[in-house]
Formats: C-alpha cells, structure tokens, sequence
C-alpha cells in the first residue's frame, strides 16, 4: 500500500507520535492522581473510620475536566493545544495569564514523535511496526510516571503483556508464542525471586511489583532469549545513574528511586536493535564468534 511507502509511513508516524505525544502529557500527569484518588475511595470502603481524607466527588480522569492552566485555571482552547506548534507560538506562557508552561510538554510530544519515526524507519513489516510504535508510547508513559511518581501502573503494564502474546499468537511479532509467554513468565519470575532473595537476606525491599509485571511485559515482546542482556542493560545503567544522583542529591544509599524507567529503555532499545546489540555482546564483550 502507498501509505506503508517509507517516506510516507515516517512521515506519518512522526505526525502520529506529536499527536499523541499530547495526549501522554494528559496520562503522564493523570493516571497518578486516578489511582491515589481509588485507593483512597477503596480504603474508606474497607475501613469507614480510617484517618484519610476523602477524595474529591468530582470527576477526575483523562477526559474531565478539561485541559486548562493550573494557575489560572482558565481551560485551553483548541487553537493553544496544538502539539509543538501552540508551545512555540506561544513562546511557552499562558496565553491567558503569562505564566510558564514546563517545556516538558514539547519534549514529551518530541520524544513521542521520535520513538514513532524509529520503528518506521527500522522494521520492515508495517504492522509490527506499529505495534513497536504503541509499546513505545507506552514505555514513554511509564517511563516518566515511574521516574516522577515511583509508580507503574497496572493499567499499562498488563495490556502491553497481553498485547505482545496477542501479538505473537497473531504471528505479526517475530518470535513465537512459546517465547512470549516464556518470556513473561521468565521476566516476572526472575525479578520476583531477586525480589524475595534480597529482602530475606537484608529486610528490605529493593524493587516494586511494578517492576516485576513491566519486566514480564517487556518478555512477552521480545521473547525470553532476549531478556538477560536487557536486565544487564537495565541494572548497569541504573546502578551508573542511581550512583550520579545519590552523589549529587548527597543522599544515602537508602535513597529510593525508579527502577522502571531503566528496564523500559533497554526493553525499548531491545525492540529496536535486540539482534544487533546481542550480536555485538557476544562478539565484542564474550568474544563468542
């Protein structure tokens, strides 16, 4: 088809990526207040004279209310919610009362754009390319929740699991159904187990659930073959950057800080470039040949 040519289809994608790159803000800013606001509702169903405040009755969730400037709370108007274009216009104020818009709006919808174009530009087959664009996106999703929130919600990392076994069960993924469901049950179980082993031999808890149901996500995708390089990728990066903030913060190492966002990079990066990077390390670090 013309659409699936490749300078249409990245030329496409990448529209698609800003487009959705606007409604991520929304998620990215959302989906941590749904949940407290349902733990709290959940909670004071259990125990009706627990000391928690209840949540506001008003309706809260990606569509209501809508966008509108938290300073002034005047809502947004079509013409100023253009992705990029409405930020740059704008010079990055309110249009209303002058106040800054955080420049992470435009680098989330850029971001987006990028990890839509990659995968156009990279895989042959156009349906598992935009497949890769939607676990993508999501990655993008949980990587920001996780790194400002310390949460990774089910919401997203259950339906990007059962989207890679669907996937494979379709045949559109390129490995088989046996090792996307090996792959999650590999990827869950392993970060489980380094789960309990560290808390029975210190007391404490070095990872969350969310970790180890993103890492089986991540399986499901890329099959379980994969899933030792990624977690090297992951653990190394973590420990590396882990390392630059805690110095730079001057906090201890009881400091906690998101896990998740790591795992997702080197999942996405696996779905990208997984042949090649498992290729140049067992060429280059193994010197397996």
């Amino acid at each position: 088809m013309l659409i699936f040519s490749s300078p249409l289809f990245i030329f496409f994608a990448g529209l698609f990526g800003l487009i959705i790159g606007s409604f991520l803000n929304v998620v990215i800013a959302r989906v941590p207040i749904m949940m407290e606001r349902r733990w709290r509702q959940e909670c004071l169903a259990t125990f009706p004279d627990a000391d928690i405040d209840a949540p506001d009755a008003q309706r809260f969730d990606l569509c209501f209310p809508a966008s509108h400037c938290p300073t002034c709370q005047q809502p947004i108007a079509w013409y100023d919610n253009i992705p990029l274009l409405s930020w740059l216009m704008l010079k990055g104020r309110c249009r209303q009362c002058g106040t800054a818009i955080s420049p992470r709006y435009p680098l989330v919808e850029v971001t987006s754009a990028i990890v839509c174009v990659l995968p156009a530009w990279l895989i042959s087959s156009p349906a598992w390319a935009i497949a890769v664009m939607a676990a993508s996106l999501t990655l993008l999703a949980l990587t920001l929740i996780d790194w400002e929130t310390l949460l990774l919600p089910d919401q997203l990392t259950l339906p990007l699991m059962w989207a890679g076994i669907g996937l494979a069960l379709s045949g559109i993924s390129p490995i088989t159904l046996s090792e996307s469901v090996i792959g999650a049950m590999v990827g869950y179980l392993s970060l489980w187990s380094l789960f309990w082993a560290f808390k029975l031999t210190t007391g404490k808890e070095g990872m969350g659930y969310g970790d180890f149901k993103l890492f089986a996500a991540l399986g499901a995708w890329v099959g379980w073959q994969a899933l030792p390089l990624l977690i090297l990728f992951a653990s190394l990066s973590g420990a590396i950057v882990g390392g630059l903030l805690l110095r730079q913060q001057q906090k201890s190492l009881q400091y906690a800080f998101a896990f998740g966002p790591f795992i997702a990079v080197a999942g996405w990066l696996s779905l990208l470039w997984g042949d090649s990077l498992l290729h140049w390390y067992l060429s280059h670090i193994l010197g397996v040949r």
